[in-house]
């Protein structure tokens, strides 16, 4: 397989982990746990592994020479990227189901792309800009009924969960320059404990210290979300990233939506329509469509 189409797989796959964790974090509200409790729960799981796995590649060297404006930027986009993201996005899934809490957070890829056009003068190809706008026809097929935002408390938990998704397109821009310096497994290690200390301090400053008072279940959604939503798929992306650049990753970020959907209606009985089905399978095609023309493009 080669590595174009090994990034597409785990870009896939990173994906889809990822969005499961809006429907761990909306079963876990049902036991009425703070939002920044189920955070630190989230982070400090996965910390244990993070340590251990930089750990166990301390001794690797890259190609590239790192500096210390390198680890200045890590410590930025560690803050920047699954601290403040995931917090905005926390904050609004108080507010707003996890359907519509992926829709808003979709415009990830289209900021992506603008800032990697900005900052680093990269041009948006053809192939490109066919495969974001089938993929947004089909998100905007998917959720067209979610587009009711009457409501404060609704618009509050958008604009909370487009945050989230400003500063995620940010990160996943400076994770594209900076995986090459550190590699894969360190720089995502690097980034997750930065993160998880931003939590702690954050912790610190305004917790509850409620952490040992929540039923059993909260601690098992804290777990699966460790592991399943932030472990495994922080490697997955970051893998995806180095292969296929920010880019054409945050294209694959259209399956998110859709597995989202599709998870919200298996656990939270969350309705799904024709017209869902059918945005599901244009967004399909448009990651289908991206796939195939890098393939074509690796081979030539």
């Amino acid at each position: 397989m080669s590595s174009k189409s090994l990034g597409i797989l785990y870009g896939v796959l990173g994906v889809v982990m990822f969005s499961s964790k809006a429907v761990m974090v909306k079963l876990a509200y049902a036991y009425d746990v703070d939002t920044l409790d189920l955070l630190m729960f989230r982070m400090l799981f996965s910390l244990p592994f993070y340590m251990i796995i930089l750990f166990l590649t301390r001794k690797k060297t890259t190609k590239t020479e790192i500096l210390q404006k390198d680890y200045a930027w890590l410590l930025l986009f560690g803050f920047v990227g699954y601290y403040l993201a995931s917090y905005f996005d926390f904050l609004g899934l108080n507010y707003i189901k996890a359907g519509l809490e992926r829709i808003i957070l979709f415009v990830y890829p289209t900021i992506v792309v603008f800032l990697t056009w900005i900052i680093f003068k990269q041009r948006i190809g053809r192939v490109q800009r066919i495969a974001i706008a089938i993929t947004y026809l089909g998100v905007l097929i998917t959720f067209w009924n979610e587009l009711d935002i009457s409501g404060n408390q609704v618009l509050l938990g958008g604009f909370l969960v487009l945050l989230s998704a400003i500063t995620y397109a940010s990160y996943l821009v400076g994770s594209g320059w900076l995986i090459p310096k550190f590699g894969v497994l360190r720089f995502t290690c690097y980034a997750m404990i930065v993160s998880t200390f931003c939590i702690v301090i954050h912790y610190l400053i305004s917790g509850h210290w409620k952490l040992m008072d929540y039923p059993w279940p909260v601690y098992i959604y804290g777990l699966a979300m460790a592991i399943f939503a932030t472990l495994i798929p922080s490697f997955l992306v970051s893998a995806s990233i180095q292969r296929l650049g920010a880019s054409n990753f945050s294209i694959l970020g259209s399956l998110g939506p859709i597995s989202t959907i599709l998870l919200a209606f298996v656990f939270l009985d969350e309705k799904l329509t024709i017209w869902q089905l059918l945005g599901m399978l244009i967004v399909i095609f448009g990651v289908t469509y991206l796939s195939v023309q890098e393939k074509k493009r690796a081979k030539g």
